[in-house]
């Protein structure tokens, strides 16, 4: 019977706003987790390095969902998971606690993971929510270090199940790292239907203009191809484009610059770059715009692309990833092949001035989203675990 589980997110913590710094799917799909565990009566402490954020050494986030935050200072990733590791133990021994399972998410909590299996004396489970042998793959980012690389290897071959969110990551894990078929498990993670869900939505109260209106919602990396949708909405007469996010990243600065740059010379006038939102306020937002883009050049999943769908906002996605397992093509949005600028223009034009297109897709894109769940998805999990227990 499984009554505690440990989460560590090393590198972000779940209570960090996504779409800025490091936040983003990975912290909804943690909170989002610890949530709904604890509302079935799993307690689930949540480990994250500290950062200057105003948070006590303990943040109980709802009854049986706590977050601790481990002072995790060093010069390099390989000291800090090392200070890391050792400040989870320290804090379980003082708190007498014990665990039924760990639970790791992206390649630095798996790392510590491994260091922390044994002393804590529970299985571990891997979620690596973007891999480095893929991810990278002509995105414009800096290459992966071979220490990451490194790191998942190993952890792959230690881990006694790997979670993956699509079928595509399971390939991905087999493929490229040589995980075994039997470790591997597939778990799609869900959307917060109570908050992301069809109703009517008022531009003015947001801000926004009339007319065409598309959207992308996510970090500001050349990773997210936000410049190919500045193109598609640059060949659309009267269209405008609303960019919500913050940078991230090594270049995401240098990025931002690029596309406010972009805009300028090929938009002037018709793309806003707003700061994150709230969840309630993001998905204010996908009810209020006519499409929403995600041109991403990676993406292990896509949970941008479930919650606005879940608001019955037809989505245009790049066909790569986990993206071609969140969005039905043709009955929910459309799944571009490559970059092409015609290929994007034409797809985001048919749903901008079609009533019928937009319509059919955006009847198709709430009965696909109903399909993803957090209860699912957490009694996937705990399946998983008890298994492993």
């Amino acid at each position: 019977m499984i009554e505690r589980v440990a989460f560590f997110s090393v590198h972000t913590s779940p209570l960090a706003a996504p779409g800025s710094g490091d936040a983003g799917g990975m912290n909804v799909y943690v909170d989002s987790v610890a949530r709904t565990l604890a509302a079935m009566g799993i307690a689930v402490d949540v480990f994250t390095a500290r950062v200057d954020d105003g948070f006590g050494e303990e943040t109980e986030v709802a009854p049986g969902y706590r977050v601790v935050h481990i002072e995790a200072p060093g010069r390099d990733r390989a000291e800090r998971i090392g200070v890391y590791a050792e400040g989870v133990a320290a804090w379980a021994i003082r708190h007498q606690a014990s665990y039924d399972i760990i639970h790791s998410h992206y390649w630095l909590s798996a790392w510590a993971g491994v260091l922390l299996e044994e002393p804590l004396q529970a299985p571990l489970v891997i979620s690596f929510h973007t891999l480095g042998r893929v991810r990278d793959v002509g995105s414009g980012e800096p290459p992966p270090p071979l220490l990451r690389l490194a790191a998942e290897t190993e952890v792959v071959a230690r881990a006694g199940c790997i979670v993956a969110s699509t079928p595509a990551e399971a390939a991905d894990l087999m493929e490229h790292y040589a995980a075994k078929p039997e470790r591997v498990c597939v778990s799609p993670p869900g959307v917060d239907h109570g908050v992301f869900h069809p109703g009517a939505a008022r531009r003015s109260d947001l801000g926004l203009p009339g007319g065409p209106l598309a959207a992308v919602v996510g970090r500001v990396q050349p990773l997210k191809g936000i410049d190919v949708a500045i193109e598609a909405i640059a060949g659309i007469a009267d269209a405008r484009l609303v960019v919500v996010g913050g940078p991230s990243g090594e270049v995401g600065d240098r990025e931002q610059d690029h596309l406010r740059t972009l805009a300028d010379d090929l938009a002037p006038g018709r793309v806003d770059f707003l700061p994150p939102m709230s969840h309630d306020a993001v998905a204010d937002l996908y009810r209020s715009v006519d499409v929403v883009l995600i041109p991403s050049r990676a993406e292990s999943f896509g949970l941008v692309a479930v919650e606005a769908q879940a608001c019955g906002t037809p989505v245009v996605a790049s066909r790569v990833g986990g993206l071609a397992f969140s969005v039905a093509d043709g009955e929910s949005g459309y799944l571009v092949d490559g970059n092409d600028n015609a290929d994007w223009t034409k797809r985001v034009l048919a749903i901008l001035t079609d009533d019928v297109v937009s319509t059919k897709l955006s009847a198709g894109a709430i009965v696909h989203s109903s399909g993803f769940s957090w209860n699912v998805t957490a009694a996937r999990l705990l399946e998983l675990y008890q298994g492993l227990v």
